[in-house]
């Protein structure tokens, strides 16, 4: 009977321990830099993804109103990337992605290189055109979206010229 005890004690004890997870997790601290923001602006609410080698999970991180993030990483071989915020960020390419390192005073992590951003384009990407969206085809600007709305008088009853202006029926196909 005592037997019996000792055995059901050291099995519940195997089972409570093989359900720990004896991972460690790493702190990744870091921050972002606006290049063209006033002083004291709000950088809250800027999106940061974090890739690790081997690991399928991805970690995200937001900022703070000082540009301040925080985030667990699953192994220390990671990189960092600027995914986006509430505006439109421009962000340089020789700073787009980042790997991390160890802080050895804190035991922590951080980016190697600054993560850093524009809040307009920059006037060096202007004269190269390379700013706004691009047609990957062709590489040229994309035109507006914006439709041809004809003066219609309202005695026709007709709905906006928007709306079948710049379609044209293709009869005849066959």
């Amino acid at each position: 009977m005592a037997a019996k005890m000792v055995i059901t004690r050291l099995i519940l004890c195997a089972l409570s321990l093989s359900m720990i997870d004896f991972s460690m997790c790493h702190l990744l601290k870091s921050s972002v830099t606006c290049l063209d923001c006033p002083t004291g602006s709000d950088l809250a609410g800027i999106k940061i993804l974090v890739k690790c080698n081997q690991v399928k999970n991805l970690a995200m991180a937001t900022t703070n109103e000082h540009g301040v993030f925080e985030t667990q990483l699953p192994s220390s071989n990671c990189q960092t990337k600027i995914l986006g915020g509430p505006k439109q960020l421009y962000v340089p390419r020789n700073s787009m992605v980042t790997n991390i390192k160890m802080v050895q005073e804190t035991g922590s992590y951080t980016t190697s290189q600054p993560l850093t951003f524009y809040t307009s384009c920059p006037l060096s990407q202007i004269h190269d055109g390379k700013c706004g969206a691009h047609n990957d085809a062709i590489k040229r600007n994309i035109g507006s979206s914006k439709t041809v709305d004809l003066p219609l008088p309202k005695e026709w009853g007709l709905a906006p010229s928007s709306y079948y202006v710049p379609f044209v029926p293709i009869i005849g196909i066959p």
